[in-house]
């Protein structure tokens, strides 16, 4: 059987083109693949009938983000906030996060930067379909 490992981070989206280039813009996430999938096998292995996918893959640091646009699409949920039960995030590290944090524009940040009790500094944003994302020093 051998030993499990971590393979990506998926994220379902309404906007592909917009999301790839968040990540890409912000984190200069790098597009690895870009891809479309459909058929029945992928409709059954998501429990979906007559399901289409859009994919893009982003990667930074040995980090795989898969960014899915599905069609149809799906009725939008509420995004959990960051402590709810169920609440997911990416997390992106970054040496000086306050530097980081200066050099936002036109982006939703829950706080500013704070250090935690631990010393490590953190401040959360949310992308542009209201995603958490984590940004912490490393």
């Amino acid at each position: 059987m051998g030993s499990p490992t971590a393979h990506h981070i998926g994220i379902a989206v309404e906007d592909l083109e917009t999301m790839v280039a968040f990540y890409r813009d912000i984190f200069n996430f790098t597009v690895t693949d870009e891809f479309r999938i459909a058929g029945d096998a992928f409709s059954t292995g998501l429990g979906v009938e007559n399901l289409e996918g859009e994919f893009a893959r982003l990667l930074i640091g040995g980090v795989l983000l898969e960014l899915v646009e599905h069609a149809p699409a799906h009725e939008t949920t509420p995004v959990n906030g960051v402590i709810d039960p169920g609440s997911v995030h990416l997390a992106v590290s970054y040496d000086d996060v306050e530097a980081f944090y200066e050099e936002l524009t036109d982006v939703d940040t829950v706080s500013e930067p704070v250090t935690t009790p631990s010393g490590t500094t953190i401040v959360f944003l949310r992308d542009p379909e209201d995603n958490l994302v984590e940004i912490v020093s490393s």
